[in-house]
């Protein structure tokens, strides 16, 4: 099967890197100094067991030159998913399907716009990993797990494929009864979190153990929920407490990318994550406050990082 990895940060570095060590045909597309690095220097990965490069790696700065392959890898920022549905259009041929991993669950929707429905799957992962430089990815926890499937959750011979080689690869890896489920309750997590933290800059640790930011975490996951039923996803009853065990668990410092971007002053995935409860609630009538306050309060931020206010 050929792949090809769209996206050379903590997920799709780390996933990429899994893949092309069990010689899997594996093309990394990446521009600039990570394309560079990659070609000179491999995809170096360091890991809580140590570093490990791979070199030589299949990487090319131009789709058109890939052409193309059997599945395509995104693992971009979420708030990029529009421009890339444009740019990988060489990748996609007739067979190929695309499998999302961003924190949120508009890709797909995004992807299907642009390049049809049945070339798109339904995606999540769960990883703490960040980029360190060009090339250079770092995981520092949590096990490496991804799930997949086709849209309309029926069983496939191309998602089994795949799921065949990341198991090969030794990625946990899963094929939900129902992927838009799995999105969700992924989904629940990284909002709720993300939003909590980057309002209170504070870890994990921090957050779980102060009464107060807990209660939000749990408020939080609550309106989640009450979304998601209202659009026909039935989450389970026992989410926000499996949730909160979740949270319980993390590492002391542990923060979430769109934490880390928010308080670096870079783009982030906020319209994607709190905007998306807020916009997905308000088009079924439901009343989203806690969010919508998170979101109001860390949107001056975002608009200052993208260079649409000054401040």
């Amino acid at each position: 099967m050929r792949i090809a990895i769209f996206g050379v940060g903590g997920v799709g570095g780390y996933f990429g890197w899994r893949l092309a060590q069990v010689d899997s045909d594996v093309t990394f597309i990446a521009r600039a100094e990570t394309f560079e690095a990659l070609s000179k220097n491999g995809l170096k990965m360091d890991t809580p067991d140590g570093r490990s490069v791979v070199q030589p790696v299949q990487v090319s700065d131009n789709p058109d030159k890939v052409g193309p392959v059997d599945a395509v890898i995104i693992g971009v920022k979420a708030w990029q998913v529009p421009e890339v549905a444009e740019t990988i259009r060489p990748l996609v041929g007739i067979e190929t399907f695309v499998v999302p991993l961003q924190n949120g669950l508009e890709a797909p929707s995004h992807l299907s716009k642009a390049l049809g429905p049945e070339h798109v799957f339904g995606g999540l992962c769960r990883i703490v990993a960040m980029k360190v430089g060009p090339g250079h990815i770092k995981h520092v926890g949590l096990e490496p797990y991804i799930a997949f499937g086709e849209l309309d959750n029926r069983p496939s011979e191309r998602g089994r494929r795949l799921k065949e080689i990341f198991t090969k690869a030794r990625v946990n890896c899963e094929i939900p009864t129902d992927i838009h489920v799995a999105m969700w309750e992924k989904f629940l997590f990284i909002c709720s979190f993300s939003g909590v933290a980057a309002a209170t800059r504070a870890p994990a640790g921090a957050i779980r153990s102060v009464p107060e930011t807990r209660r939000m975490l749990e408020d939080s996951a609550r309106e989640i929920i009450k979304v998601a039923h209202a659009r026909g996803i039935l989450l389970r009853d026992d989410l926000v407490a499996s949730t909160m065990a979740f949270v319980d668990n993390l590492g002391f410092d542990s923060t979430a990318s769109m934490q880390r971007d928010i308080m670096e002053g870079r783009p982030s995935e906020l319209s994607e994550q709190l905007g998306a409860v807020v916009r997905l609630g308000q088009e079924v009538g439901v009343e989203t406050p806690l969010i919508s306050a998170l979101y109001s309060s860390l949107l001056p931020q975002e608009l200052r990082a993208r260079g649409k206010v000054e401040f």
